[in-house]
Order: structure tokens, then sequence, then C-alpha cells
């Protein structure tokens, strides 16, 4: 297993998977690199999920995005739709690389400011509470994601754990959790994508851009809308020099 792993990491990466939990998250780079939506898509029919395609020098480019919730019509966020389009994903299209990208608050008490982007180093649940041992492990669910030293070094770009839950708010339990999990930033998808990305064993990087800042004095829904498009500008940017930077590239050379 470990010398067909090898092989993995030294095959150049052909096919990668961005699962991003808003479309307004994605729209900058479906727009820099003139994806196409997919009308006929291989996930079932019953389903809102977006796909858009295309390639970008020698690689397969997918977007993939829970969609709208079909009763209340707005964006799917959380850990459920972000599990289910990540198992369907991996089934459907077969990636090389999977990135979760989007958006999260930073903590300015670990250095976060708005609009820094983040390659997160480990991902961890905050909200899955079960004080019985070895299940509070389970909770916290704690994985590393793919190592990328040379990415990380040739772009720049910062690097801090992720907590996630399903509230966009911070209750004292959650503070402590996330303070227990060292991060940097929190999102809403992060360790859902993770935990099933590592079932099937398919390399994952994070990468997460800051829009409000957890422990500040601003209520962090307002902060959040007020620099959703401002900082998926910037996420756009950074994506695309992670996507020119992984062209031509096996995993082992990240």
């Amino acid at each position: 297993m470990e010398g067909l792993m090898g092989q993995v990491e030294k095959r150049p990466i052909s096919t990668i998977v961005f699962i991003v939990a808003m479309q307004k998250e994605a729209q900058p780079l479906i727009n820099r690199l003139r994806l196409v939506k997919e009308v006929s898509t291989p996930f079932p029919k019953e389903v809102t999920w977006l796909l858009f395609k295309g390639m970008y020098k020698d690689l397969n480019i997918n977007i993939v995005c829970p969609g709208k919730d079909s009763t209340l019509g707005v964006e799917s966020v959380g850990t459920v739709p972000a599990s289910l389009v990540t198992y369907a994903s991996i089934l459907a299209i077969q990636p090389d690389l999977i990135v979760n990208a989007g958006t999260a608050g930073g903590f300015k008490a670990k250095g976060a400011c708005i609009s820094d982007v983040y390659v997160v180093s480990t991902v961890a649940f905050h909200d899955r509470r079960i004080p019985v041992p070895v299940l509070d492990l389970y909770g916290v669910g704690m994985r590393k994601a793919f190592p990328t030293p040379n990415l990380i070094k040739e772009l720049n770009l910062k690097v801090g754990r992720l907590s996630t839950g399903d509230s966009m708010d911070m209750s004292p339990h959650d503070e402590e959790s996330i303070t227990a999990n060292d991060a940097t930033v929190k999102d809403m998808e992060g360790a859902a994508v993770a935990y099933v990305a590592d079932i099937f064993k398919v390399p994952t990087i994070l990468i997460k851009g800051v829009t409000d800042i957890v422990d500040g004095n601003r209520p962090t829904s307002e902060e959040f809308l007020e620099n959703l498009a401002a900082v998926t500008a910037k996420l756009d940017e950074s994506l695309t020099k992670v996507i020119e930077f992984i062209s031509g590239k096996c995993l082992s050379d990240l």
C-alpha cells in the first residue's frame, strides 16, 4: 500500500475538485478560468448541487458547490452538505486532489486579519462534544491536511489550524474547544470535507480567506457580509496562484 501511495504521489496531478460552500465564494474563480456549468451532472437528479468544469493547462478543474436549499432558497452551508458533495465528487470525478476553498472567521489573538488567506495545516471540529473516553477524540476528529511546504514557501501564504462547526457565532463551549484546537481560523465545512476525503485517502488541502474577526468587537454576520466580495476576490487571486503552482507537478512536489 505504501509503495502504491508513493507511485501516486509521483504521478502528475491531473484532476482537481474544489469543494466550495457558496457559489458567491467560487464565482470569481469560475469567471477567471471560464469554467462551464454542467447541465447534466454525475450527481443524483434530486439534488441542487452545482458542478463547474474546464481545463487549465494540463489540469482538469472541477468546482462543486452544494447549491441552494430546495425549501428556503439559501446557500446550503454547513458540514452535512459539505460531506455529501465531497463523497459524491470523489465517487463520480475521482480526483487526484481535493481543495476545500472558502471564507472563514479569523482570530486576531492568533494574528489573523481581514483578507488574510490561510493554508490549513490541521483541521478539527469544535461543536461535537462527546465526554466519553475515545469518543471525545472522535468528536474532535482532528486531521492533518496534505502537506504543501513548497507551495506555502513559493506563494508566501500564511499557515494556521482550522476549527469547524455548524454555527456562525461562537458559544462559550465552542470557544473553549476552538482554543483547545489551537485554531487561527474557523469555518463551517473544512473538517467535514477532510473526514470524507480521509476515508477514501484522497489528498486534501484547505485554503481559507478571512472575512471577519471572531474575537473582534463587531457582529460576525455583519462583518462577513460587508467583506465577502473583497475577500472572495483576494481568495480568487490566491487560488489562481495555487492552480498555477500545481500545474505540471506531482503530489510529492507540493
